[in-house]
């Protein structure tokens, strides 16, 4: 029987498959972070009253935790469906939850009007947010990564990363501008809600992006594969036993990834702990720190992130198609040992309370962030085969969510309460840089993995005769070449 080919990256479709990819990304982490940024300024006073400004904060960055805690539920059912179904039909549904959550959150009445009905019925959204987000990240770094060739998936496959920069951009732009135009009394009492209730008219813009989107041809490949051998099962099943023999029950998703592939998990999850951690302390707590504790201006704060955004939004697909050329682990140690280190200077730099100065502080803390998170979506999709690809990739993001970015925020504010310095936060934010240098020094390199073969093989540079960097084409039968390519890989790492 002969092998089809492996599906061929379509140049002409890639740019389309990536925009639409970055705009659904930009949408739903734009939500993501306006509710990170508000909890910060915002939900402190109006839906969490204290006479404490630091206990006000604590209690609304645990509804920001909370959201967290939904995430890996999110994995775990579009993961399935992604795996089963597709991944275009869970990104439009993932999009649709996100926007309409918070454009709710716009609405809700306040601690002041309602009572304690104020602060569950946010709970309430930022798990439906939470939720929804925990299926966005993996479906919209798989489509890219199957769609483009396996010699540049590093830089395709960090445009959607850059969609978190993107959002934030975004979100704090909008935050920085109401402030500028406003007293504070009318941005507490009706300026806020107007970043919420403009998440409405994004959703559908990007609804109408994501929906033109075609489905991966990787996922499609081993549908048809998977059809085809079932359908052989069936027969063989039929010629050994009159009437046919029951066909066997594949496994759900998660379930054969926690099984087999439970190692992958856990690098995933160490990979992403200190790019997770640094990223909500350098985006969300700086602006705690620099309004609470410093007392300076909370535009001083949101202007630092919005220039940080920015140079973290140019830079991402940079590190991303460096890690093409160097490898996915190279250019991830980068990152880390540089956050290893400026965990310290960036605390000291906000300290001299200058403007420019925390800008700097800021923006070199996201270009080390930058560096661990470019090359992130290739590498951890590297990790899995397209069957469980979806929900491999999305349980370990959104379990390192749970125990890096939840709590990060959580920890950073109760340290600064407890020590009034930053110090033990410094020791905190590197401690977490140093587990992703040690999970990534034992992790093996993916740079150039085959996406339509099972197993991690090796990695090894795409064919340069191929300049899209998709795979060889099979021969009928399995050619001779693919076979002493694979006997060679495996040699070469010892496999």
């Amino acid at each position: 029987m002969s092998v089809p080919s492996s599906p061929q990256p379509r140049r002409a479709n890639i740019g389309r498959i990536v925009a639409a990819s970055l705009v659904g990304t930009t949408i739903e982490w734009y939500d993501f972070f306006l509710y990170g940024s508000a909890a910060a300024l915002v939900f402190n006073t109006l839906f969490f009253p204290s006479s404490d400004p630091l206990v006000g904060t604590l209690l609304a960055f645990l509804t920001y935790a909370v959201g967290f805690a939904a995430r890996p539920l999110g994995g775990i059912v579009f993961g399935h469906y992604g795996d089963k179904v597709g991944r275009k039909k869970l990104l439009v549904l993932s999009l649709l939850l996100m926007g309409g959550a918070t454009f709710a959150m716009g609405l809700l009445p306040t601690h002041a009007t309602i009572g304690v009905g104020a602060p569950i019925l946010l709970t309430v959204l930022r798990l439906v947010q939470g939720f929804a987000l925990g299926g966005e990240w993996g479906g919209a770094i798989l489509i890219v990564s199957e769609h483009g060739g396996d010699k540049s998936r590093g830089f395709w496959a960090s445009w959607p990363q850059a969609g978190a920069p993107g959002g934030n951009l975004l979100a704090t732009g909008v935050l920085a501008l109401l402030a500028a135009v406003q007293s504070d009394e009318a941005f507490l009492a009706w300026g806020w809600r107007v970043p919420f209730l403009l998440s409405g008219v994004l959703v559908m813009i990007g609804l109408w992006i994501r929906i033109s989107v075609e489905e991966s041809p990787v996922f499609l490949d081993a549908q048809r594969k998977a059809a085809e051998e079932a359908e052989e099962a069936a027969r063989a099943a039929g010629t050994a036993a009159k009437g046919g023999a029951p066909a066997v029950k594949e496994e759900a998703p998660v379930v054969q990834v926690f099984r087999k592939s439970w190692r992958e998990v856990l690098v995933a999850i160490g990979t992403r702990f200190g790019e997770n951690v640094s990223y909500y302390i350098l985006t969300a707590f700086v602006l705690v720190y620099v309004t609470v504790h410093l007392e300076l201006p909370k535009s001083d704060a949101l202007n630092a992130v919005l220039i940080g955004s920015a140079v973290h939004f140019v830079t991402i697909p940079m590190w991303g198609a460096l890690s093409d050329r160097l490898g996915r682990r190279p250019v991830t140690q980068i990152g880390a040992i540089g956050m290893v280190g400026w965990a310290f200077a960036f605390f000291a730099l906000l300290d001299t309370e200058s403007f420019p100065v925390i800008a700097v502080a800021v923006t070199v803390g996201l270009l080390f962030h930058g560096a661990m998170y470019g090359p992130q979506a290739a590498f951890i999709s590297e990790m899995f085969d397209t069957k469980v690809r979806y929900s491999g990739a999305s349980m370990g993001s959104q379990l390192a969510s749970i125990i890096g970015g939840a709590l990060a925020p959580l920890i950073a504010v109760e340290l600064l309460k407890d020590y009034d310095s930053s110090l033990p936060v410094s020791l905190y934010l590197s401690a977490a840089a140093l587990v992703t240098v040690v999970t990534v020094w034992v992790a093996k390199e993916t740079r150039g993995r085959d996406l339509t073969r099972d197993g991690l093989v090796g990695s090894h540079p795409a064919p340069t005769g191929d300049p899209g960097g998709a795979v060889e084409t099979r021969a009928p039968g399995g050619s001779r070449t693919e076979s002493a390519r694979s006997v060679k890989d495996s040699a070469r790492l010892g496999g």
